[in-house]
């Protein structure tokens, strides 16, 4: 094999799940540098990321739950109204009840556990589709947000803005930088390093091919760089910004997500359901069960991420969590989700949200309208899925394909894609 062909398989093409890790950053990077030339260069100031950062780290976290219920065979409608309707039930236990913030935060996701657990009551244990649960969802929780907050503006209390609005403190000598972002690139840096090693250490104890080294150093070289490049940007920005504490919840979400449907049962049992839900249930999965699960905790992630916007907006209001499901939705779709469930990693969804977020920001830079903004944002949704779906029903190279293989050689998804499960009539729709 020649070096070329070698490099070319290991970093986009290989088996390996570092290798569509690297070709899900290599996408992004690609997109973050088109738009740093069309905007001379704005797009990678300092000021700039840090406040993409800030104003969707909310679509994020949305999109990680949306992965997981797409994965399942589901789609979730609701989850802008449910975002808007926890977001006004803190905002109005804390200014009229005096509650503290941290009880604010607490009651907010009880509120999301609680909607989420009559959603998925109805999908899981009645059998209603997803889609029309979901659906009434939207229109009761947007209506129950106008009929609490009397479609008026709620402030919130100015702890309670941290989670939204606040950045990782300054401490330590004066170093021209946030020396706490610099410590969490840092550490950054060395997960990196430590899970290629450990991935290299782990083919090799099951005797299976691992990429050559020098393709591992180049892996390496690029991704570190990268990690190094936003350390120093987010610790760069003017005095008193840097990673905003928003960034820090949706990466703890991202890792602790990614971990869960990588590395355990329940996230092998999602995937297994979306797939072939026949053959799940046959091989002892408990349908009812992971439905229930999922529907319930896309609704407790959707009021974090409203929680996080009302902080960042200082108050709640009754156009909150308009049209955030549609982000959500595009974002899973874009980094690679199966529109037939059983398809679909946490990163890509992060990928895809960010493709959002960057191609809002990078049009909005130039002062292209809104309406231009919605229109170029739907074309590209569909031209990327359009195409995706095009290469692979011509047998050839897919882009999406290739960034969201599973993680795993033996990863449930794998199976959701052979033919048989593919022709399974029962296999679960995208609309629940």
């Amino acid at each position: 094999m020649s070096r070329i062909t070698d490099l070319q398989k290991n970093l986009f093409g290989g088996t390996t799940s570092n290798a569509r890790q690297f070709g899900m950053i290599a996408t992004l990077v690609a997109i973050v540098l088109l738009f740093q030339i069309w905007t001379g260069g704005l797009t990678l100031t300092s000021g700039n990321l840090i406040a993409v950062v800030s104003q969707y780290s909310y679509i994020l976290i949305l999109a990680i739950g949306m992965l997981m219920v797409i994965v399942a065979g589901h789609i979730d409608l609701s989850v802008g109204s449910v975002a808007a309707f926890t977001g006004i039930v803190v905002a109005k236990a804390m200014q009229e009840y005096s509650i503290p913030w941290p009880l604010g935060i607490l009651l907010g996701l009880l509120v999301g556990a609680v909607i989420g657990a009559w959603q998925g009551f109805w999908v899981a244990y009645v059998g209603v589709p997803a889609f029309i649960v979901t659906l009434a969802g939207m229109l009761l929780f947007r209506g129950g947000n106008q009929f609490i907050g009397n479609a008026d503006t709620v402030p919130v209390p100015e702890g309670f803005r941290d989670i939204g609005a606040g950045f990782l403190p300054e401490v330590g000598p004066d170093t021209g930088y946030n020396n706490l972002t610099l410590l969490l690139g840092l550490a950054a840096c060395a997960g990196v390093v430590w899970r290629e090693w450990r991935s290299r250490q782990t083919r090799r104890a099951m005797h299976a091919d691992a990429a050559p080294l020098w393709v591992t150093g180049i892996r390496l070289a690029v991704m570190l760089t990268i990690v190094i490049f936003a350390t120093l940007r987010f610790a760069g920005g003017r005095i008193g910004t840097s990673l905003p504490i928003s960034g820090i919840i949706l990466i703890a979400l991202v890792l602790a997500y990614s971990y869960y449907t990588r590395n355990t049962i329940g996230g092998r049992h999602i995937y297994a359901v979306g797939g072939n839900s026949r053959a799940a249930e046959l091989s002892g999965v408990k349908l009812r069960r992971v439905n229930f699960l999922v529907m319930t905790n896309m609704s407790v992630l959707a009021a974090l991420a409203g929680m996080i916007f009302v902080a960042r907006s200082a108050a709640s209001g009754p156009q909150d969590g308009l049209s955030w499901e549609l982000d959500a939705i595009a974002a899973v779709f874009i980094g690679g989700a199966a529109v037939t469930g059983g398809l679909g990693t946490i990163s890509g969804s992060i990928v895809g949200g960010l493709v959002m977020a960057l191609l809002n920001n990078g049009l909005q830079l130039e002062g292209v309208g809104s309406d231009m903004v919605q229109i170029i944002k739907g074309l590209v949704l569909l031209l990327a899925v359009a195409f995706d779906v095009y290469s692979k029903s011509q047998g050839r190279f897919s882009i999406i394909g290739t960034l969201t293989r599973p993680l795993r050689s033996g990863d449930t998804s794998t199976a959701a894609q052979s033919p048989k499960a593919a022709a399974d009539p029962d296999k679960t729709s995208v609309a629940g």
